[in-house]
């Protein structure tokens, strides 16, 4: 059952049934009142587990996730059909969504706040978050805090550029650029995101959670000198379950550009890179990450 005033997390997965208790509980101490999932073929028990959570609905398709656009078009619908009227907040099994004040303030008070401004879009800049070592020395455990694990993160190397044709910026870079596509990194994964819309019916997302339409949603950061407040998503990819993800995606051969980001990790992962280097920070809050320039409250005080 879903409230006239509550913020809705909308995500697209397949396999990640280890992931869901700490993902969904996370999301649940932000303040988030329902959840609408589509499984896209799962064979661990992801779709059993989220249908007998009473906050959350699932769908369940054996359809072609590239030919879906890679996930969005089933969001896009979803987000159409409930999400409409709502904040709403769309980010993969990986992504936990960190904003100015994340430790003392609930969800509903950033939405509030943008509200107030008429703000209809928020972004979040992809951090890549790894361990020490080599990816899988650590097995994660269901329900773990991933992050007790993947705790480090690059506070530099980060190239931006804006795209001309929907105005929203494009960050590359990271662990993944320094790591994986050292010899290309203009091929690196893109870590610019806007993933908590007021959605209204007309909105779609072009690619992923990295541009809108209206192209307006993508005028999240300032051109004068100035600071909007954005924030971030952690991103726990680099985890010990990472080989056989890549295993089951190289077979699938379902993601973009023909899987090209998971091929990089398959060339890689053999020789069990650690991702950690001198200029690593490890991760302490969001405070950290406004002092080093992730992330801004802008004028929220």
């Amino acid at each position: 059952m879903i409230a006239r005033k509550d913020i809705l997390l909308f995500a697209t997965l397949r396999n990640e049934r280890i992931r869901l208790p700490y993902f969904l509980d996370y999301y649940r101490g932000l303040g988030i009142g329902h959840f609408l999932i589509v499984d896209n073929a799962s064979e661990d028990g992801s779709a059993d587990y989220l249908a007998q959570q009473p906050d959350v609905s699932v769908w369940r398709t054996q359809a072609s996730y590239r030919r879906a656009r890679f996930g969005m078009d089933w969001m896009n619908r979803l987000l159409r059909r409930y999400g409409t009227g709502h904040w709403t907040l769309t980010v993969d099994p990986d992504e936990f969504f960190i904003y100015p004040f994340c430790d003392t303030r609930p969800l509903e008070a950033l939405t509030d706040w943008l509200d107030t401004y008429d703000i209809r879009s928020f972004p979040a800049m992809l951090v890549d978050m790894y361990p020490k070592g080599p990816v899988d020395a650590v097995p994660y455990a269901e329900g773990q805090n991933p992050f007790e694990i993947a705790c480090w993160f690059d506070s530099g190397n980060y190239m931006i550029s804006k795209n001309p044709k929907l105005q929203n910026l494009w960050i590359q870079g990271g662990p993944r650029a320094r790591v994986f596509f050292s010899d290309r990194p203009a091929e690196a994964p893109s870590l610019n995101k806007i993933p908590l819309v007021k959605w209204e019916r007309g909105f779609v997302y072009v690619s992923s959670t990295h541009s809108l339409l209206p192209r307006g949603l993508n005028a999240v950061y300032d051109e004068w000198g100035g600071e909007k407040a954005s924030g971030c998503l952690l991103h726990a990819k680099f985890l010990s379950t990472l080989t056989d993800k890549v295993t089951e995606e190289l077979t699938r051969k379902q993601h973009f550009a023909g899987s090209r980001e998971y091929r990089a990790y398959a060339e890689r992962i053999p020789e069990r890179p650690d991702l950690w280097c001198k200029w690593s920070e490890k991760y302490i809050n969001w405070r950290q990450l406004e002092i080093l320039g992730l992330m801004s409250k802008g004028n929220w005080a």
